[in-house]
């Protein structure tokens, strides 16, 4: 009977441990401190929010991921240090996707655990035709994470991210940015409720998310165009006011 019970906890043991902490891809750094604002975005980290221009150090439900990309080391791919934010009372994630709207997104999640609060993270394939998700063993080291109330954060590093071996260039480092969060019920991850998909983003260049101001355009062609108006206006304006003079002075003569 003692026997039996060991085992059962043990049985236990196993199945939460995925859920709480991860399995052997995922490397979880020794300190816990975790701290995500919008310091450097749009010169050392590109930023994608939902608002648009949130404060992820604020208490409001602010999701924010902000990503920064180390030199590329080919044939290996782009190593991409990420910052996650959002509000949930199960996980939120952020996902890579070469084309949002066909093949799968590579899904990160960051959530908490349901029966006791405590960190956990996840890595996931979304089917982005039907949504569906399923496990993938990616591999993601240097895992911090921090739960208090509904607000998740979380930082973690993605090594030799590589878009397809296909492309070239800035190519290979170029996604689709999905936001979201989800809920958890007991250990099973419920679906991925997407709030925000980005357009096509070089990671690895922090503006690439920066909205562009064209400088105002000058018109020439209207400003040569409008001095002539106006000469054209003086001139008609004295030709009128000569015009009573002419007949006072033709109308004299006659007499």
């Amino acid at each position: 009977m003692e026997r039996g019970a060991i085992l059962l906890v043990a049985a236990v043991v196993v199945f939460v441990a995925p859920v709480v902490r991860g399995t052997s891809h995922l490397s979880f750094a020794n300190d816990t401190q975790v701290n995500v604002t919008r310091a450097g975005c749009g010169v050392t980290a590109l930023c994608v929010d939902q608002p648009g221009a949130c404060d992820p150090a604020g208490n409001g439900t602010c999701l924010f991921a902000s990503v920064v990309a180390g030199p590329p080391a080919a044939p290996n791919g782009t190593d991409l240090y990420f910052k996650l934010r959002g509000t949930s009372k199960g996980y939120v994630a952020l996902g890579l996707a070469v084309n949002a709207t066909e093949g799968t997104s590579e899904l990160f999640l960051c959530g908490q655990n349901s029966s006791h609060g405590t960190f956990f993270f996840r890595t996931m394939q979304r089917n982005n035709t039907n949504a569906a998700l399923t496990p993938a063993e990616r591999r993601v080291t240097q895992i911090r994470g921090l739960v208090r109330g509904d607000v998740i954060e979380c930082e973690f590093n993605v090594p030799g991210v590589n878009a397809t071996d296909t492309r070239s260039s800035h190519a290979t480092t170029t996604f689709s940015i999905l936001l979201g969060t989800g809920p958890l019920n007991g250990s099973t991850l419920g679906p991925f409720n997407v709030s925000l998909i980005s357009g096509p983003l070089n990671v690895a260049d922090p503006s690439s998310n920066v909205p562009t101001t064209p400088s105002p355009a000058t018109n020439a062609t209207a400003t040569a165009t409008a001095t002539p108006s106006g000469a054209s206006s003086v001139l008609l304006s004295h030709a009128l006011l000569l015009l009573p003079s002419v007949l006072a002075l033709s109308v004299t003569q006659s007499a």
